[in-house]
């Protein structure tokens, strides 16, 4: 009876030759590497998502406080302020240059690894 253990012969030698059990080492491996690339996936598709939210959240605010600018640069950042919020963003700045309101946001990404900032303009597209 030959043990499938044995080498050529019947002899119990050591096979350095085989390759048994490579191919579960390659596919841990490979499951591995999947899971680090989703994750990162993941994190940096985040990233895009808060950057573009504080990105919509500073256009709005922007266009919301120059439709009432000429009620003064208060009254203009404070909508602008109402707006972001409603938004999800906080206004970290908030200026009238002439007719145009220029704003700046914030949107906590703290999930993943810090905070999103947008910056828009907005007023007339010619001066009054």
């Amino acid at each position: 009876m030959v043990d499938d253990d044995q080498g050529p012969g019947g002899s119990d030698e050591y096979h350095a030759g085989t390759d048994d059990g490579v191919a579960t080492i390659f596919a841990c491996l490979a499951v591995c590497l999947m899971i680090l690339v989703t994750g990162l996936g993941i994190r940096f598709g985040g990233a895009i998502l808060a950057r573009q939210q504080a990105e919509n959240a500073a256009d709005l605010g922007a266009l919301a406080g120059a439709a009432v600018i000429l009620s003064g640069q208060t009254a203009a950042c404070a909508r602008a302020t109402q707006v972001v919020g409603a938004n999800g963003g906080s206004l970290t700045a908030c200026a009238a240059d002439g007719f145009d309101l220029l704003v700046q946001v914030q949107v906590d990404a703290s999930a993943w690894g810090g905070d999103a900032t947008a910056h828009a303009r907005a007023g007339p597209v010619t001066t009054p």
